[in-house]
Formats: C-alpha cells, sequence, structure tokens
C-alpha cells in the first residue's frame, strides 16, 4: 500500500505481522477504549509518553499537529468492527492514509460515505484480510498448490474465540 512508514496503531497491536517485512516503524498509538490502559500499552512498547494517546481522535489530531518529517505517515485500524469507520473517517478528512482490518466499516452506507471520502482526498485506503499471513494458511495454501492433498472436496474451519463468549 504504502510501501513502509511511520505507522500508528488503534486497537490491539498486531506487531507480529507488522515487523516481518521491516518496512514499518510503531511510533504513536491508540491502544485501548480505556485512555489509562491505551497509554500503559504504549509504554509496554516503549513508546514516548507523548506518543500514547488516550483515544484515536486525540492521537489524530495530535499527530496532524506534528512536524510533517515526525509525524506517523497512516494508521493501521485493528478495532471491533462497529469502530472501523469513525477512525478511518477522521484519519482521512485529517490527510492520513488508512490500512483497516476488515470489515471496511459496519453497513453499506459508512462504505459509500468512505469511500467518497478517499476519492475525494486522493489518500490510500487499505484494507486487510489479516489470518493470510499466519504461517499455517500459507503452509495451507502451499500443499494445495503443490498437489499434496489431493484433491479439495470439502472444508471444515473453526475460529472459536472465547472472549466473545462473556458479556462484557
Amino acid at each position: 500500500m504504502i510501501g513502509g512508514g511511520r505507522g500508528a496503531f488503534i486497537g490491539a497491536v498486531h506487531r507480529i505481522a507488522a515487523a516481518m517485512d521491516q518496512q514499518i516503524e510503531l511510533v504513536c498509538g491508540a491502544f485501548s477504549s480505556d485512555p489509562e490502559r491505551s497509554r500503559a500499552s504504549g509504554s509496554d512498547l516503549f513508546l514516548p509518553p507523548d506518543r500514547c494517546y488516550g483515544t484515536f481522535e486525540e492521537m489524530i489530531k495530535s499527530e496532524a499537529r506534528r512536524n510533517e518529517r515526525d509525524r506517523m505517515d497512516f494508521v493501521a485500524i485493528v478495532t471491533p468492527n462497529h469502530m472501523h469507520f469513525p477512525p478511518a473517517k477522521m484519519a482521512l478528512e485529517y490527510g492520513f492514509h488508512v490500512l483497516s482490518d476488515k470489515p471496511a466499516t459496519f453497513n453499506l452506507a459508512q462504505a459509500k460515505k468512505l469511500a467518497a471520502l478517499v476519492k475525494q482526498t486522493g489518500l490510500f485506503y487499505g484494507l486487510t484480510h489479516n489470518y493470510t499471513g499466519y504461517p499455517l494458511v500459507k503452509e495451507a495454501r502451499a500443499m494445495i498448490r503443490a498437489g499434496n492433498l489431493g484433491k479439495i472436496r470439502k472444508v471444515v474451519v473453526e475460529y472459536p474465540q472465547g472472549w466473545l463468549a462473556t458479556r462484557l
């Protein structure tokens, strides 16, 4: 998408995936919906205190005020699904490229607004399908392409998420 740069995360950090090709430097972030936890997470990632933000709104506004050479180049959004649109919209409005985990938005109306904003700003917007980078997924793909598994007749996949089973 951008070919590297100084990125910021909104939400849980997929540090391993981001670091794989050594093209991205994490420079700031808003890592939780709880401002104190967000700042603590940024500190755990060895970010300077003034780059650990309590909210995505605070991060985007603060980064937009920084010198262009020092501020983030793009935002990676890895929040719960219903929270992909608000930070993407705001980042684009403030002049930042966006890389968002799927889905792009929560509904079609948001998707249309986002598409119009991307077109209007001319900024890059990328949508990730994060599980394609997992080693086991890559291995399965290689085995299928090599014909090691024979003719595939049925695929059964589970994605258990225990953290979604408890009402918060």
